[in-house]
């Protein structure tokens, strides 16, 4: 495990601490709100730089692990998901959006190395990899107005504004890039181990320009961990009950777990930059995301070697 990655929890944490510490003064304030969208578009140019489209159809070798996996993570997480923030989460529309998005997107890059510590299925989980980007980026838009329109919480030209800065350009970016540049693996390695650096930036940036939000929503802020509790308890359990019932070996049930459990936060999170602009609480409520989910990540990985003894 990376030394980045293995300390992420603590380097969005410290952004956090650093971000709320330092945001009474004004130079910093005034300034660190401007350069979010930059540095989660920098981010994500680096996530599109490593991510092989041209491997999609790798993506269905293995036709009964990918129609199990997208089911679970885009027919039944975005329901199971709704349902556990409108049960704890109601009254709060803006939080709730928050939550219903980072539910909405699944991992494409830490659940790799958790799938590796709990000795999963690395090529099978490395395949679905591109189907898995393609489609959160179609339907996140499309459950966000399925689950929200109503509530009149949704601009739909935002969502289509944030989606074309934040992921159309940098993805057109980065397919150039790789177009252009047949030996890319430096600017590939170099954008790689900045992920964090650029998220942490951007992380900081919200809540410096934000701390008034924060002190005074923190109750708001703390109730999304018994829905995000629940979701990796329920779909923990879940995917243990269908790999046994459609005879997944162990390899391919750890790398089913790792799939559905881990969630995309950076990419929910540079949507939701631009897609509600004023609605700092959208943004604050995924932040909060990673550190209930690496820490998670790592035990579930823990539990899955455990149940390899017996599996």
């Amino acid at each position: 495990m990376e030394i980045l990655e293995k300390a992420e929890p603590a380097i969005i944490f410290l952004a956090i601490i650093l971000g709320l510490g330092l945001s009474d003064i004004s130079i910093l304030r005034n300034n660190s709100e401007s350069l979010i969208t930059l540095f989660l578009c920098l981010m994500l140019y680096g996530l599109f730089l490593e991510v092989p489209l041209k491997d999609l159809k790798k993506s269905f070798k293995d036709f009964k692990f990918t129609k199990t996996s997208l089911i679970i993570n885009f027919i039944w997480t975005p329901l199971l998901g709704y349902f556990l923030g409108s049960l704890f989460l109601k009254g709060n529309t803006d939080i709730l959006i928050g939550f219903i998005m980072l539910i909405l997107t699944p991992c494409t890059d830490w659940y790799l190395v958790f799938t590796k510590m709990a000795r999963g299925n690395i090529n099978l989980s490395l395949s679905i990899l591109p189907i898995n980007l393609i489609l959160q980026i179609v339907l996140l838009p499309v459950y966000l107005i399925l689950f929200f329109s109503s509530h009149n919480s949704i601009d739909y030209y935002e969502i289509g504004y944030s989606i074309l800065i934040v992921v159309i350009i940098p993805f057109l970016l980065a397919q150039l890039t790789k177009f252009l540049l047949k030996n890319n693996e430096k600017i590939t390695n170099f954008f790689s181990s900045c992920q964090i650096i650029f998220l942490a930036a951007a992380v900081f940036g919200i809540f410096n320009s934000n701390g008034d939000i924060v002190f005074s929503n923190l109750n708001s802020i703390l109730s999304i961990f018994i829905p995000l509790i629940l979701f990796f308890i329920i779909n923990l359990i879940l995917d243990f009950i269908v790999a046994k019932n459609i005879k997944f070996n162990y390899e391919n049930y750890a790398s089913l777990t790792m799939t559905t459990l881990a969630r995309n936060s950076p990419l929910a999170l540079a949507i939701a930059v631009n897609s509600f602009p004023g609605r700092e609480l959208v943004l604050i409520g995924l932040v909060i995301g990673p550190l209930i989910e690496l820490p998670v990540l790592y035990g579930v990985s823990k539990l899955l070697l455990a149940i390899k003894k017996r599996y």
